[in-house]
């Protein structure tokens, strides 16, 4: 055998070798990042009663009429201390020291009132959710997104509607 096939068949099992080391790096990430993707916990935004019944008023009646429904879908209670609520115009709740039991929502108003463990009061004196349209938005303690639902246009499309994302 000459010495240029030597080299040769050398280059090429390098190159096996290299090709095979870089497909399973690519590989182990994606495997790995599919396990990380499994939640724990599932919490989302269930539903947005952003235009109170009955007249405006200001009244706190007609604040805590205005609310957001938040939901833990899995079995396990998750622990909502730091979590936020926001709208567009940055006017933002954030839970203190409260934790959602597993399969249940919570109610947060806009008014003020006696926090229970279903119904939270954000204790503001104007209201929060704009009717004409808006997004509510829901955070972890670590500022990572967690849920949104838009009403009144859809922002793909620029249009009215609902969208959720």
């Amino acid at each position: 055998m000459s010495a240029s096939a030597l080299v040769t068949g050398r280059r090429l099992a390098a190159a096996t070798l290299a090709a095979g080391a870089l497909i399973s790096v690519a590989a182990l990430p994606a495997s790995a990042d599919d396990h990380s993707r499994a939640p724990r916990h599932r919490v989302e935004i269930s539903a947005v009663q952003y235009n109170s019944p009955g007249p405006d008023d200001r009244s706190n009646r007609s604040l805590n009429k205005e609310w957001v429904e938040v939901t833990n879908t899995a079995r396990h209670a998750v622990n909502l201390d730091g979590w936020t609520l926001e709208d567009e115009d940055g006017h933002t709740y954030t839970f203190d020291d409260y934790r959602l039991a597993g399969r249940t929502t919570v109610r947060i108003h806009t008014g003020v009132g006696r926090d229970s463990r279903t119904d939270l009061y954000q204790d503001r004196r104007n209201y929060v959710w704009d009717n004409r349209s808006d997004t509510a938005t829901l955070r972890n303690d670590r500022g990572r997104f967690i849920d949104e639902v838009s009403w009144g246009y859809d922002r793909d499309r620029g249009d009215r509607g609902g969208n959720r994302r």
